[in-house]
């Protein structure tokens, strides 16, 4: 990137101002403006008009991934028994119960049923097709044993043992299928208690649940929704990684971000973080890098460190709408911009001189920075993303915590295999929606359909 922008601190006007004309003195060279390592964005293997839900699925979830699941299974049930006692009615599993297995717990996500065991069960949720491909003891003996790591390693100390050699296979196929667009999100994505299980169950349940003992990042492709990275925080622990070495929220979340961002760098990606993430320190660092960003400021939420005090309080008159003030120091402009409200942003991916605009139904258009119209456009794309596909994460809730991640990540993988397959030829021979794809998926597992999507 051009080191041609000014260096000094300015403070830049809203158009009107008596200050305008000092906007044509500034010579910078917005991030916007830097081409991306490789034009190209999407899937990096053509798949054929034929292809199937199961075929998209495994590109990341191949059949490598799940013969390890059925030995790591097999091997856990063993121990188990010479510690335990003999189980009589165990009998090794297959890859083919394996995918079946899957099957049924891919299930609660299109049934939105917190209990899988509901199929078997005769009631609303019951499903006879399914239930004749295995029993209800035979599912809950796979449940009873299932593992994807059986043993802790004599070296491991990481929390996620027993989950994290699948995480970085489901990392490295996430890299090798898809190209991301420049424009990048990091954030949280929905995955809280499904909202019809809290509105039914009793008080007790509620009482006899676990909280969630981590918290799920994401970095997210702006322009399609693909999730290119997963990272998971243990709420609880000593280690490096654990709250009790981060004390403080600015910290852990700037620590999430490098953490996704790792394989960022030099690509020029520009990426757009919330409140949390947000600090000139961090954004400093990333340029560094070859990684630009544009985030939203909070007084409150974000590390205002380095920030001048001038920025971060509110004026005692508030200005008319779509005027802002900006402060520069170097790349990193800082732009308080007003909307019913002060809102700031933090930015060296965007030049303070290029206009904007946001578009409101009701007011009409209001003027704003660029980077302000753009934090709007690609922040809105990821909760509308949200929305669509955050209530198809898998319903199945475990007690364990490793359990609970990886059905997270087989959540996100199935999101990851429909927005493939959406940008494939076989969406044109069946343009299947989000719960048909899941449908689909389920019966190819429990091999109730033929793999083609022409059936």
């Amino acid at each position: 990137m051009p080191d041609s922008r000014t260096q000094a601190l300015f403070v830049l006007s809203a158009p009107g101002d008596s200050a305008g004309p000092e906007l044509q003195l500034l010579s910078i060279v917005p991030g916007q403006a830097l081409q991306p390592s490789s034009p190209f964005t999407g899937p990096t293997r053509k798949m054929p008009p034929s292809a199937s839900a199961v075929d998209f699925f495994q590109l990341f979830v191949p059949d490598n991934v799940l013969k390890n699941m059925v030995v790591q299974t097999n091997m856990y049930a063993k121990k188990f028994q010479e510690r335990f006692g003999s189980d009589g009615a165990w009998v090794e599993v297959t890859l083919t119960e394996m995918k079946a297995f899957l099957g049924y717990m891919i299930s609660t996500s299109i049934s939105h049923c917190e209990s899988v065991l509901s199929i078997w069960s005769g009631g609303f949720y019951s499903n006879r097709s399914l239930a004749l491909v295995m029993s209800q003891a035979r599912f809950e003996k796979i449940l009873k044993y299932f593992h994807v790591v059986a043993f802790r390693s004599s070296q491991t100390t990481h929390g996620l043992y027993k989950v994290q050699p699948f995480l970085d296979s489901l990392q490295s196929s996430f890299d090798s299928a898809f190209r991301p667009s420049q424009t990048q999100v990091l954030h949280e994505p929905l995955i809280d208690e499904d909202p019809v299980f809290i509105a039914t169950c009793t008080e007790r349940e509620l009482r006899k649940r676990k909280k969630r003992k981590f918290s799920l990042w994401v970095r997210q492709c702006s322009s399609t929704g693909f999730i290119i990275q997963i990272y998971v925080h243990l709420k609880e622990g000593g280690g490096p990684d654990g709250l009790d070495a981060l004390k403080n929220k600015p910290q852990l979340h700037s620590m999430v971000a490098r953490s996704l961002c790792r394989n960022a760098a030099g690509k020029n990606y520009i990426i757009f973080t919330g409140p949390s993430i947000t600090s000139l320190t961090l954004f400093e660092e990333f340029e560094k890098q070859g990684i630009y960003c544009c985030g939203l400021l909070s007084a409150r939420k974000s590390d205002c460190t380095g920030l001048p005090l001038s920025m971060l309080t509110n004026p005692t008159t508030p200005p008319a709408r779509g005027q802002y003030q900006i402060k520069m120091k170097g790349n990193t402009s800082l732009i308080c911009w007003y909307n019913k409200g002060h809102f700031r942003f933090l930015t060296n991916a965007y030049s303070p001189v290029q206009q904007g605009v946001i578009i409101k139904r009701k007011s009409g258009e209001i003027p704003c920075p660029l980077a302000v119209e753009a934090f709007a456009a690609h922040l809105s794309y990821i909760c509308r993303y949200d929305d669509k596909y955050s209530k198809y994460f898998i319903s199945h809730k475990p007690n364990k915590t490793w359990q609970q991640v990886f059905w997270f990540a087989i959540s996100i993988a199935i999101n990851n295999a429909y927005i493939l397959y959406k940008m494939s030829d076989a969406y044109h021979v069946k343009r299947y929606s989000r719960a048909q794809f899941g449908e689909r998926l389920v019966r190819e597992l429990l091999g109730l359909e033929d793999a083609s999507p022409t059936h």
